[in-house]
């Protein structure tokens, strides 16, 4: 897609966090961003930021003025969302309709496909904001591309010229592909949210302070070493501090003492599986761990 030739009239269908940013992206590649469609207020304000001067329109309008489409809703309104499209007799043959759902992967837009669409699931691992940080953090980033193989090349060039780096997933794959995203990002804001509560308790004036360095060390070490990264009292085996931890934890917080339970549990297991703790160990750790959680 290096030619002006190949240069394309893209539709966005839904201009919410990941539709406004991978359109802009796609603008900055030379590519023509020609309507859109958004729904709510936030929707379009945001595509007035980031999609200035594109028309927004109904879903069929984008289908009609577009050569690719990105189907960019919540994952659960995808297959409703591509389904009408059909009934409507809005999908135009040599389509090419991307969705950017994780949870799918190009099967969901059978039906588009029987009606002559090009059909390319293009899910970028990154969390996003909303405003204009979000095309630069495109930069490197990996996206689960799943397409009928003949589609291949043309869904990890659309990835490229967007600055993202494409990572092939199988179609069987998708639910645990995105299920480990989730797993990993979605719930470290979770935890990182209830450190923060449990350190303002503490009477830490700055929590986000004192734990950005420490967690940013932790993620370094994790991403470069796996389990063998992990520190503190459950890789060490000292289940009186992990005990200790547990009592206040029940006094301040029950759901924090319950979610540090269950992860006491499996950081055990994994330091049992990865060397780091031995059955000795383990085993007071592990007590303390299964009464805890029937105290929960």
């Amino acid at each position: 897609m290096d030619s002006a030739e190949s240069r394309l009239a893209v539709g966005v269908v839904g201009t919410g966090r990941v539709g406004s940013a991978l359109g802009a992206a796609l603008q900055r590649a030379g590519h023509r961003v020609v309507a859109a469609s958004g729904v709510s207020e936030q929707s379009r304000r945001r595509a007035e930021k980031l999609l200035p001067d594109v028309p927004l329109v109904a879903p069929p309008d984008v289908l009609a003025a577009a050569d690719l489409v990105l189907l960019t809703v919540p994952d659960d309104a995808l297959p409703a969302l591509v389904e009408g499209l059909v009934r409507t007799d809005s999908v135009k043959p040599g389509t090419l309709l991307a969705h950017t759902s994780g949870r799918y992967g190009s099967t969901v837009l059978d039906s588009a496909t029987r009606a002559g669409a090009l059909p390319l699931a293009l899910h970028p691992a990154m969390t996003f904001t909303g405003t204009e940080v979000d095309v630069a953090r495109l930069a490197g980033c990996s996206f689960g591309v799943t397409a009928p193989e003949p589609l291949r090349p043309i869904a990890e060039a659309l990835v490229v010229e967007m600055g993202g780096e494409p990572e092939w997933i199988e179609e069987a794959a998708r639910p645990l592909y995105h299920a480990a995203l989730a797993y990993g990002s979605n719930y470290l804001v979770t935890l990182v949210a209830q450190a923060e509560d449990l350190l303002g308790a503490a009477g830490v004036r700055e929590p986000g302070r004192m734990l950005g360095p420490l967690l940013g060390a932790a993620l370094d070490n994790a991403l470069r070493s796996g389990d063998l990264a992990l520190t503190g009292p459950v890789a060490r085996g000292d289940a009186g501090t992990v005990a200790a931890h547990l009592e206040v934890l029940r006094k301040q917080d029950p759901q924090a003492a319950r979610g540090y339970s269950a992860l006491g549990r499996l950081t055990a297991d994994r330091a049992l599986a990865s060397g780091l703790l031995s059955a000795e160990q383990a085993e007071p750790l592990l007590g303390v761990l299964n009464s805890a959680e029937e105290q929960c």
